[in-house]
C-alpha cells in the first residue's frame, strides 16, 4: 500500500483535527495500587517484528549455524573468546550452535559488559546504562526468539515522548497510528504533532532525507565526513529541526551533540525506523540484565558444550614468530591454548593489548582512530511518586539525554509509592560536545546539576532542598525530595561516532590467521548499540565457522591510505596491558571509589583535563 504526500497531509489534517495533542499522562485507575497519580504499568503486545527483510536475513544467518555452517566432529574447534559482554556471549552462542567449543573469559565478576548491573548494599540494582530495545533490532529480536525469552520484553505504546523546552512540565509526542505502513507512519506522526515544528519546517526537512530512502546504505555511508549540523546546512534544513529533534536524537544514539556526531549515525537509525512499520516501537527488559538476558545466553552456551568464566582476566596475548597467537597468558599464571581466538574487548582495552609484532600492521593501526565516548548513568530514588510516563522520555535538556521512571516501566523495579528515575547524563566531555569534563566532577556536583534540570522538567513536584542548591528557586508546591542516588561513570562507553570515523572500524576478519574481532565497534551497520554488539559477535562467529569448514570468510575491509602510511612509521613497543582490577580497568562503568578514581587518572588522564 502506497500513500502519496497529499494523502498523507490530508490524513494528518483529519487526525490532528480530532486529536491535536495526545495526552501523555494517561490516568489508569488501579484498585490494587496506592499510586496517587493513578498511573499503573501497562504493557502492549509484541509487535510484528518478523515480517521485515532485515529480520528474515538475520534469521537465515542464525539458522545457518545449525545447518550449512555446522561443524562435523573433525572440524570442531576450541575457541577462546576474550570478553563476556553481549558481543562475546553472542559469538559463543552461535559457535555452540555450529558445533564448536567456545570458552568465554570475562575479566570482571559479572557478565554483560556495557549492559552489566549489580546490586548495592540495599539490594537495589545499579545498571551501567539505560537500555531500550527497538523493533528495528533484528539480530537482538532473533536472539530473544532463539532463547525463548520474548516474554521478558515489556513493549510500550508506539510513540516517542519529548519534554517541552519552552513549556516546563509539559510533554509532546510523535504518535504512530496503527495500520499506517512505514515510512508513512513516521511522516504522519511528525505531521500530526502541532508543538515542535511548523508545517513549513516539516516539509523542508523531508527532501534531504529522500536519498537515504532511495539509495540506502551507500548514501548513508557517504555522509560520515559530515556532522549532523554540517549535513543540515549543506541541504538547507531549518535550524529548528536541530533544536527540536536532532539534539535529543544525537544524545540518545551516541551521547554526543549534533555538531560532533557523524550524520551517518542518525541516517542509519532513521533508515531502519523509516523502513520498518514497528522499527521505532520500544521495549524495556522486565528486570536486571545479568539475570534476564545474560543468564539465558550463558545457559544456552553451556548446555551445548561451551563454557563461560568470570573473574578470568587475560594478562597478555602471546604470539608465534609468524604473528599467529600461541596462547593467552592469564593473570592467574595459567596458559589458554585454543584453535581459534576471538577478541570481544572494547576498543580502548584492545589497544592496550596489541602484541608488539602486530603493531605495524595497518589493520591494527586503524584502532588509533577509534575511542570510547564518556557517559554517565544516574539512578535517583525519590521519597514519593512523580508524575510518571510508562515509557522512555527524551528530555531535550542540555545535560540530560533520555530518562525513564523505572518504578513504572520495569516489573522488577515497580513501586506504586515512590519513583526511581534512571537518566543518561550527556554530553559529559568536550569530545562529545560538552563544555565540562563531568567524569572528573564529584557525584554530588553531578546530582546537583541534574536536580536543577529535573526541577525544570517537574516544576510543580521537585522540592526546594538545601542539599541541592540548584533547586533553590522551586516554589512551595514542590514536595518530592531525593532519598538516594547512584552515579555510574563509564569513562569509555561505545565508540565515539564523530565524523570520519566509520571507515576505520575493522572487519571481523583479521590478518592474524587464528584471530577474529568482535564488538559493536567493529564494522557492521548497527553502530555502537546492543544490536551492534550482538551482530558483531554473530559475524565473528560466522568467520570462525566458515574457516573451520574451509570456506573463505569475508575479506579484510579496505584500509585507508593514511593508516598504511602511519603503520609504516609506527615505532612498536611492548603492549601497555591492562592495569588494575574492576570495571574501570576493563572498560566498564562503576560508581567510582577513590581507588577507581586513582586508577582512572593513571590510565586515562584526559578524563580529568579541564574543558
Amino acid at each position: 500500500m502506497k500513500l502519496g504526500l497529499l494523502t498523507l497531509l490530508a490524513l494528518a489534517s483529519t487526525v490532528a483535527g480530532f486529536a491535536p495533542h495526545t495526552p501523555v499522562f494517561t490516568q489508569r485507575a488501579s484498585s490494587t495500587s496506592n499510586n496517587k497519580n493513578g498511573l499503573v504499568m501497562k504493557d502492549f503486545p509484541k509487535p510484528n517484528l518478523e515480517d521485515t527483510d532485515n529480520y528474515r536475513t538475520y534469521e537465515k544467518l542464525s539458522q545457518s549455524f545449525g545447518s550449512t555452517l555446522k561443524a562435523g566432529e573433525a572440524q570442531k574447534k576450541k575457541v577462546a573468546i576474550i570478553g563476556g559482554g553481549l558481543s562475546g556471549l553472542a559469538c559463543a552462542k552461535y559457535l555452540t550452535d555450529a558445533g564448536h567449543e567456545p570458552t568465554v573469559y570475562e575479566a570482571r565478576d559479572v557478565l554483560g559488559g556495557k549492559v552489566s548491573a549489580w546490586q548495592d548494599a540495599d539490594g537495589d540494582w545499579i545498571e551501567t546504562g539505560l537500555h531500550i530495545f527497538f523493533g528495528a533490532y533484528p539480530n537482538m529480536m532473533n536472539l530473544f526468539a532463539e532463547l525463548g525469552i520474548h516474554d521478558r520484553l515489556q513493549w510500550k505504546v508506539h510513540k516517542m515522548i519529548f519534554a517541552m523546552q519552552e513549556l516546563p512540565g509539559e510533554f509532546t509526542t510523535f504518535d504512530f497510528i496503527p495500520g499506517i505502513p512505514a515510512p508513512f507512519n513516521f511522516g504522519l506522526a511528525i505531521l500530526m504533532n502541532q508543538k515542535m515544528l511548523t508545517l513549513g519546517e516539516k516539509l523542508q526537512t523531508a527532501p534531504p532525507l529522500l536519498p537515504m530512502l532511495i539509495e540506502g546504505q551507500d548514501f548513508i555511508d557517504r555522509q560520515d565526513e559530515l556532522s549532523v549540523l554540517d549535513f543540515m546546512r549543506k541541504y538547507g534544513m531549518p535550524d529548528r529541526i536541530n533544536e527540536e529533534v536532532f539534539i535529543s536524537m544525537a544524545k540518545a544514539l551516541d551521547f554526543i551533540d549534533p555538531d560532533k556526531l557523524s550524520m551517518t549515525v542518525v541516517l542509519t537509525a532513521m533508515n531502519r525506523f523509516l523502513n520498518e512499520d514497528n522499527g521505532l516501537q520500544m521495549a524495556f527488559l522486565d528486570g536486571n540484565q545479568p539475570d534476564r538476558l545474560c543468564a539465558p545466553m550463558k545457559e544456552h552456551i553451556e548446555a551445548r558444550g561451551g563454557t563461560v568464566l568470570t573473574s578470568s582476566p587475560v594478562k597478555e596475548i602471546v604470539t608465534n614468530p609468524d604473528g599467529s597467537i600461541k596462547h593467552l597468558a592469564m593473570r592467574n599464571g595459567k596458559k589458554v591454548v585454543a584453535d581459534e581466538y576471538v577478541s570481544a574487548m572494547p576498543v580502548d582495552i584492545v589497544k592496550r593489548m596489541i602484541p608488539k609484532n602486530w603493531q605495524n600492521m595497518p589493520y591494527f593501526r586503524q584502532f588509533d582512530e577509534l575511542e570510547g565516548i564518556p557517559v554517565i548513568n544516574l539512578h535517583m530514588w525519590f521519597d514519593r511518586k512523580l508524575k510518571a510516563v510508562d515509557h522512555l522520555c527524551f528530555s531535550r535538556s542540555p545535560l540530560l539525554s533520555v530518562y525513564a521512571d523505572m518504578s513504572v516501566t520495569c516489573k522488577e523495579y515497580e513501586d506504586p509509592n515512590a519513583s526511581m528515575l534512571e537518566l543518561v547524563f550527556a554530553p559529559c566531555s568536550p569530545l562529545a560536545g560538552g563544555n565540562v569534563n563531568w567524569i572528573s566532577k564529584t557525584d554530588e556536583e553531578i546530582i546537583d546539576a541534574t536536580m536543577g534540570e529535573l526541577a525544570r522538567l517537574f516544576p510543580t513536584e521537585i522540592a526546594a532542598d538545601p542539599t541541592w542548591p540548584a533547586t533553590a528557586a522551586q516554589g512551595p508546591g514542590g514536595q518530592a525530595k531525593l532519598r538516594k542516588f547512584a552515579v555510574v561513570k563509564v569513562p569509555r562507553s561505545v565508540y565515539a561516532a564523530i565524523p570520519g570515523r566509520n571507515k576505520y572500524r575493522p572487519s571481523q576478519t583479521s590478518p592474524i590467521p587464528n584471530l577474529t574481532m568482535a564488538g559493536d565497534w567493529t564494522s557492521q551497520k548497527y553502530l555502537g548499540s546492543m544490536e551492534g554488539a550482538v551482530f558483531g559477535g554473530k559475524l565473528a562467529a560466522e568467520v570462525v565457522a566458515k574457516k573451520a569448514l574451509g570456506i573463505d570468510p569475508e575479506p579484510i575491509k579496505e584500509i585507508q591510505p593514511d593508516i598504511v602510511e602511519k603503520a609504516a612509521s609506527h615505532v612498536a613497543k611492548a603492549p601497555a596491558g591492562v592495569k588494575g582490577d574492576g570495571a574501570i580497568a576493563f572498560g566498564g562503568g562503576a560508581t567510582l571509589s577513590k581507588k577507581d578514581e586513582t586508577l582512572l587518572k593513571q590510565v586515562d588522564p584526559s578524563q580529568f583535563v579541564e574543558a
